[in-house]
């Protein structure tokens, strides 16, 4: 979760893309130039140990932009394969 933030933070998104599982994926993903992600907290997790292979967290991630300020409050959902984790969807 926190290297998908920092991603978002900096701009990167074939790490975004990378860590997005396949069958969720979009197929062009297009960040806004103008959102700067200053803040993530992580409000809790479920499951994601080292012997899980799903795992939840909840969080929420702090937004500046030239027109407003703003918190997305997600609870998204992980699964590991192969050894990774990856990101299958969020819940608003």
């Amino acid at each position: 979760m926190r290297s998908r933030y920092t991603a978002f933070a900096v701009g990167d998104v074939a790490y975004l893309s990378a860590s997005w599982h396949p069958d969720t994926r979009p197929e062009d993903l297009e960040l806004d130039d103008e959102t700067r992600w200053v803040r993530l907290d992580i409000l809790g997790t479920e499951g994601g140990g080292p012997f899980d292979r799903h795992g939840t967290v909840e969080f929420r991630a702090s937004y500046r932009s030239d027109e407003e300020r703003g918190v997305l409050h997600e609870r998204s959902r992980f699964t590991r394969e192969g050894g990774r984790w990856f990101y299958v969807d969020g819940e608003l």
